[in-house]
């Protein structure tokens, strides 16, 4: 059973990762580009994770992690710097 839902979960979420890079691209403003940056990298997360169970390496979930934490404190820069113009007080 998981042989099949693994590659349907896979193009599901590749499906996603495309309309996030076309959200990306397409914005009318910084942010919904920000939005779609932070569900790019909640995407990319899904996508490694997918992967680990599919190849059963536990290396891609310290990579997911990795993303997430950097993925998180990007986004909360970008927001700073659009609420302030800048980053570092």
């Amino acid at each position: 059973m998981l042989s099949l839902v693994i590659p349907i979960a896979f193009a599901l979420v590749a499906g996603a990762v495309a309309m996030n890079f076309w959200r990306l691209l397409r914005g009318p403003s910084a942010p919904d580009r920000i939005l779609a940056l932070d569900t790019l990298y909640v995407n990319t997360i899904a996508l490694l994770v997918l992967l680990g169970i599919h190849l059963g390496s536990a290396l891609y979930f310290e990579a997911a992690l990795l993303i997430a934490l950097m993925g998180f404190v990007g986004t909360v820069a970008l927001c700073k710097y659009l609420l302030r113009g800048d980053i570092i007080e």
